[in-house]
């Protein structure tokens, strides 16, 4: 392949497509960044500025990638448990609101598929809530539905741990899937029309989920389990299954997801971490010290715009073009692929997906129009599910025979 073959002669148009199909991502954690560096100071991180170095994402690398609408992850920890959960998942909320605030020619508060397109419309980038992990409603559905009325449309049903009502990707499994708790946990967010996001879970829990589910899920930031067999992507029969479903997968770019030997890599380097009193998800600028040290002992493998590329490729051909989008996880990891080092990097994995023949209607699905359509898909199912039934005031004691 010569240089005016490769991904670099494609950018034109990729810039080109992105203007008007911007990428609608769907997880971002710059909000737990801010809490982690500043505690929610954002005089002392202001993203009107360039924040290289210090984030993956500010305003203007987020115009300079083309971004649309995001999904900003009110992510808390899983070791974070019961009120404690709920309240910091309050905080979150709350700094992404501070942000629609101080960034309000920027940023645009969105609810549904219509505030959506009236951003892009706009010009302005649709910022819409995403939690992660079902330990921020503490086996509450009245929680739930109070986190939908603050402007949460979707919600990750485990993060890296268990919970009592759902198994995680990466824990030991306890409950089998999903338990009859957490089958109303499902059935009540589809009454709500928020999108039961299905990344973290494990491939038990997704399938107990789309056989439970009345409306179109989401993977809101996994890759290919057949491409990277780590247990947080998504195996081929679920895959498979969304086009039945309505849902979307939207890739990841975390290099141990995608990468086998980042796997490995990625394990020893948190052991380091853990070493020193510091969690794994720790992005601090100590972590980040420990890190570069680690990985100058322990030369890193790196990933590429080509290896996001090749997952793609994989799910467009297992799920179809009209099930897939995109789902960088910035600012949740400590590593990004070369080519997508920040925000401002998807110009250059659509240039790779123009390269490799990609069509520009199958991107503009890719970008911005599946991210749209299952939202909308899950208003109208919302709409003709609350014709049938009112809230659920279930508890898990009652259908699982535990205590919460």
């Amino acid at each position: 392949m010569t240089a005016a073959d490769g991904p670099s002669a494609y950018l034109d148009e990729a810039r080109e497509l992105l203007a008007a199909h911007p990428v609608a991502d769907g997880h971002n954690d710059l909000p737990w960044a801010l809490r982690e560096h500043v505690r929610y100071d954002l005089d002392r991180l202001d993203i009107a500025r360039d924040q290289a170095g210090k984030l993956h994402t500010d305003l203007g690398r987020l115009r300079a990638g083309g971004v649309g609408a995001q999904f900003w992850s009110v992510y808390v920890r899983s070791d974070l448990a019961g009120d404690r959960a709920v309240s910091a998942t309050l905080e979150q909320i709350d700094v992404v609101d501070q942000l629609l605030v101080r960034y309000a020619g920027d940023l645009a508060p969105a609810l549904t598929a219509d505030d959506m397109e009236a951003a892009r419309a706009g010009g302005r980038i649709a910022s819409l809530k995403g939690a992660e992990g079902g330990h921020s409603i503490n086996d509450s559905l009245a929680t739930l539905r109070a986190l939908y009325a603050l402007g949460v449309r979707y919600m990750t049903l485990t993060h890296n741990d268990n919970i009592a009502w759902a198994d995680s990707a990466t824990d030991v499994p306890a409950v089998g899937g999903l338990s009859a708790f957490g089958r109303e946990v499902v059935r009540e967010m589809n009454r709500l029309g928020m999108l039961v996001d299905l990344s973290h879970v494990a491939a038990t829990t997704m399938r107990d989920a789309l056989a439970t589910t009345e409306a179109p899920v989401l993977f809101s930031h996994s890759s290919a389990r057949a491409v990277c067999d780590h247990p947080r992507n998504v195996p081929d029969d679920v895959l498979e299954a969304l086009p039945a479903n309505g849902g979307v997968a939207m890739a990841t770019f975390v290099p141990k997801f995608v990468l086998p030997a980042a796997m490995e890599w990625t394990a020893a380097a948190d052991e380091n971490l853990r070493a020193h009193g510091l969690h794994p998800l720790d992005t601090t600028a100590e972590a980040m010290r420990l890190h570069a040290a680690f990985e100058e002992a322990h030369p890193r493998p790196v990933a590429t715009v080509a290896t996001i590329a090749d997952h793609l490729d994989h799910m467009r051909e297992a799920a179809g073009v009209d099930h897939i989008g995109i789902g960088g996880d910035y600012d949740g990891t400590a590593f990004t692929p070369e080519g997508l080092e920040d925000v401002s990097g998807y110009p250059n994995l659509i240039a790779e997906l123009l390269r490799r023949g990609w069509s520009r209607s199958d991107l503009a699905k890719l970008t911005w129009g599946n991210a749209v359509r299952v939202l909308r898909d899950a208003e109208a199912v919302a709409r003709d599910v609350r014709t049938r039934r009112g809230p659920s005031n279930a508890t898990i004691e009652q259908l699982d025979g535990t205590t919460a």
